[in-house]
């Protein structure tokens, strides 16, 4: 495995009409119904999706095994054709391609890349090991039953220059204050399985953010717990929170942040549209923002994508 160290932040090139878009499935099998309204919707935002035939082997609970996975990612990035990656499903499995990918293809020939859940682990090991902001937003299964407002955003960030900001309708300010750094982070159980590991993000100076589906109350305890004893709080500017979709009552939740960050000085809130529900707008990763609990917004300082003449690097 290459070992690329990071230097700045790489944008990629935003996508227009008529773009191709190449499909991979790093984790879970998928319900092939949902893939192909997912899909359809890709298709009516004016780009073409282009869908490996063996896109839907299967290995176990797993789409395919971990070589033929990683294979698929890797020929995506080195396919000069392809514009930009979206991931079929989330689940399980990402994390298990890590060994496999080709880092120094990745690193040289960056795109925008697409997906939430499992797949937090794609966006921030690619941002880590590469720099390369990515993006975490929906994935082709989910497309399917995701709102208006969640596809629109969508095309107008990878499609646009304009500064992507998140204001929640119902922001909730557990600490007070205004930060700035690049933006990290992603599905909470996910990023606790980097922690410790080569790939494991840098938080120091960047804004966290994170969301969870369908845990108890007592695992989002032991997880945050676990991330802050690994340092991950230790120097951060800002701590956002996404949706916490059937991990019961909200207020527990807020509770246990609360106590997770109860001696930092950073900014903390929640309330963002971003996670496992039908609305998920997208969020770039790796790229500064500005958290203002006051006005109660996320605010990116540049664009997320560059033109799309526009040499990557330069």
């Amino acid at each position: 495995m290459t070992d690329v160290v990071q230097r700045r932040t790489v944008v990629p090139r935003r996508l227009v009409q008529g773009d191709a878009v190449g499909i991979v499935a790093p984790s879970s099998a998928f319900e092939e119904e949902k893939f192909r309204q997912g899909i359809e919707t890709i298709r009516e935002m004016g780009f073409l999706p282009v869908i490996p035939e063996e896109l839907f082997l299967k290995k176990r609970y797993l789409a395919g095994t971990d070589d033929h996975r990683a294979r698929l990612i890797n020929r995506m990035f080195a396919d000069d054709d392809i514009k930009a990656i979206f991931c079929a499903r989330g689940g399980y499995g990402a994390s298990r391609l890590l060994p496999y990918l080709d880092w120094e293809t990745i690193c040289t020939h960056p795109k925008i890349f697409v997906g939430f859940s499992d797949v937090s682990v794609l966006l921030s090991a690619f941002y880590t090991r590469c720099g390369l902001a990515t993006f975490h937003g929906p994935v082709v299964t989910s497309l399917a039953d995701a709102d208006q407002e969640t596809k629109i955003m969508l095309k107008a960030v990878i499609s646009s220059g304009a500064p992507v900001i998140h204001e929640p309708p119902r922001p909730i300010v557990i600490r007070s204050g205004i930060a700035k750094g690049g933006v990290v982070g992603g599905n909470l159980c996910t990023l606790c399985h980097l922690a410790g590991t080569a790939f494991s993000p840098d938080t120091a100076g960047r804004i966290l953010f994170l969301e969870e589906c369908g845990e108890p109350p007592y695992k989002i305890d032991r997880m945050l717990n676990h991330l802050k004893m690994c340092g991950w709080f230790d120097a951060l500017e800002g701590f956002m929170l996404g949706t916490f979709d059937r991990c019961d009552n909200e207020e527990i939740i807020r509770q246990i942040v609360e106590e997770t960050v109860a001696n930092a000085a950073f900014p903390v809130m929640g309330g963002f549209e971003i996670g496992h529900g039908r609305r998920n707008r997208i969020l770039p990763i790796g790229i500064e923002a500005i958290l203002d609990t006051r006005h109660g917004r996320l605010s990116f300082c540049g664009s997320a994508t560059l033109p799309a003449d526009e040499e990557v690097g330069k």
